[in-house]
């Protein structure tokens, strides 16, 4: 299939754009909100398609997926087509709703043309979906592989804007993971973390955004991994650091208990628990590792990238009432008389080993 969807969700997509199909990623000059194309990325089955061009080739995508609210009248200006009308369409849900839990109404309630397509279980039952048909497909990831040291005595902790984020993202629970050990921070958005929670400078660092493959390298050096998020749909990076093999120490709030299993740390809304069990692994490294092969093989088991590719060709094929195997031969970018059409691939990747 021919699949049109804008680069929103950068981790999601890079495991979405893994499939057997063609991705377009529109693209303008300023690569902005509406025209990030490929954002850089390496993403091979993945086409940018400037947004002046949408319309001359859009007899020739199968199906859209959306991902916020915007995006349908998008697609209507840009092409002349209505999704869940003329184009089949799915819209991806990333997160959890706000204000009045759980009676918050969902953007697309009101229609039952277009499916909505929630990543975790806890969304699907905390949105209220209306009339709209509803489907789950939880995350899958790059396996990152088993990288896992742990020589550091230190904690990683991976969060985005923790500062305004505040309470939601669980910063005001960091100092207390700092009196165990020193913590290391990466993510976007954080300047002035250190002035914000008042943590002494020598037990917080913060790190920075960094690129995913050296994400996974200095995260695999820490002994544990804290996940101190409130109310989150439930991170990519908890996900790619359970595969690496650290263990984990989560808040219990929203999907954590689902992700992640006893054996693979600590899940617990008693904050002194994942405190204590933050000490435990920080004087054992051995019940850390071990902890972090248990994490490795249940995110492997329930999030691997050959399941959710699986499960995705399921909901395309339902929206669009026709087998997901790719069927369009014209090149993407052919309006402009650019290059070469995108090769999907042929097989899907192997379901991945636990070691």
């Amino acid at each position: 299939m021919r699949i049109l969807l804008w680069h929103v969700h950068g981790g999601w997509t890079d495991g979405f754009v893994r499939g057997e199909h063609e991705y377009v990623l529109p693209v303008d000059a300023e690569r902005s909100a509406w025209g990030l194309g490929r954002g850089g990325r390496d993403w091979p089955n993945a086409a940018e398609v400037p947004l002046e061009e949408l319309a001359a080739m859009a007899d020739t995508v199968d199906a859209v997926v959306l991902q916020r609210p915007d995006e349908a009248k998008r697609v209507r200006e840009l092409t002349g087509l209505r999704p869940g009308t003329d184009l089949p369409a799915v819209y991806v849900e990333h997160n959890t709703p706000k204000g009045g839990v759980p009676e918050t109404r969902h953007p697309l309630a009101e229609q039952g043309e277009i499916p909505i397509v929630h990543v975790t279980h806890f969304n699907a039952l905390m949105w209220d979906s209306g009339r709209a048909p509803v489907h789950v497909v939880e995350h899958g990831v790059v396996d990152p592989g088993l990288c896992y040291t742990g020589e550091l005595e230190r904690l990683g902790v991976a969060v985005n804007e923790p500062v305004r984020r505040w309470r939601v993202a669980g910063t005001d629970l960091l100092g207390r993971f700092a009196e165990v050990a020193p913590l290391d921070v990466y993510g976007m958005g954080g300047d002035g973390l250190v002035e914000a929670t008042g943590i002494d400078p020598s037990r917080i660092h913060w790190a920075g955004d960094v690129p995913t493959a050296r994400l996974h390298a200095e995260l695999a050096h820490r002994r544990a991994y804290v996940h101190p998020f409130r109310w989150t749909s439930l991170g990519l990076a908890l996900i790619e650091a359970m595969m690496a093999g650290l263990p984990v120490l989560a808040v219990g709030s929203t999907e954590a208990w689902r992700a992640v299993p006893a054996a693979a740390g600590c899940v617990s809304s008693d904050i002194g628990e994942l405190v204590a069990a933050a000490r435990r692994f920080v004087a054992d490294p051995d019940a850390a590792r071990e902890a972090g092969l248990a994490a490795r093989e249940a995110a492997l088991a329930r999030y691997s990238l050959h399941r959710f590719l699986a499960d995705w060709d399921d909901v395309l094929a339902d929206v669009s009432g026709e087998p997901t195997a790719p069927r369009r031969t014209a090149a993407v970018g052919a309006a402009s008389g650019s290059a070469s059409p995108l090769q999907a691939s042929s097989v899907r990747p192997e379901a991945p080993t636990v070691p």
